[in-house]
């Protein structure tokens, strides 16, 4: 399947929607029926992968939790590592921190100091880009690490949040690739 019209046809069949969850008036986008059909999944991969490897990317970045299970396939099927980015507190040894704002309040994520060099280009994957605070956090980690932004890359951006928006100072002229727009 090499029609990206087919493949964004078939990625959006196997994306459930779920009214107020987690809370009333929210419609969250559920992709674990996607990744469920291997079918799917095997697209989803595929098509990221090749955004990896346009991109010149040597590192892939995933963020807490579904970046995992996205970056992960994608980095193998890339021939790229994959370097998890955390919430804090939830790796061991040196690591950069970041904080960022969320809507109500605050985080931080945080990367393994060791893992990223000056010789790596660095995609960001993950399964949403919505308001762009995590994104924006993991961009500014990449390069206190010394590495080089190589873009963002996401299953679906829900435009309605202008992420994109947040985002594109921080990416500071890399691209953000958004397979799907809802």
């Amino acid at each position: 399947m090499t029609d990206t019209t087919d493949i964004k046809a078939l990625l959006l069949s196997r994306i459930r929607d779920v009214p107020d969850h987690p809370e009333p008036g929210v419609m969250f986008k559920d992709i674990t029926p996607l990744l469920a059909d291997p079918g799917a999944f095997t697209a989803l991969t595929d098509a990221l992968a090749e955004l990896v490897v346009r991109h010149g990317a040597t590192k892939i970045v995933g963020l807490e939790a579904r970046g995992f299970i996205l970056g992960a396939p994608v980095a193998v099927r890339a021939g790229v590592g994959f370097i998890p980015v955390r919430k804090a507190g939830k790796l061991p040894g040196a690591t950069l921190r970041q904080a960022y704002d969320l809507e109500y309040g605050s985080a931080e994520i945080e990367v393994h100091a060791e893992d990223l060099s000056a010789a790596d280009r660095v995609m960001v994957v993950d399964d949403v880009l919505a308001t762009g605070g995590t994104a924006e956090a993991s961009l500014r980690l990449i390069r206190r690490a010394g590495a080089e932004v190589a873009g963002v890359s996401v299953l679906m951006e829900l435009g309605f949040l202008g992420g994109r928006a947040r985002l594109e100072p921080a990416l500071a002229g890399a691209p953000l690739e958004a397979l799907l727009q809802v």
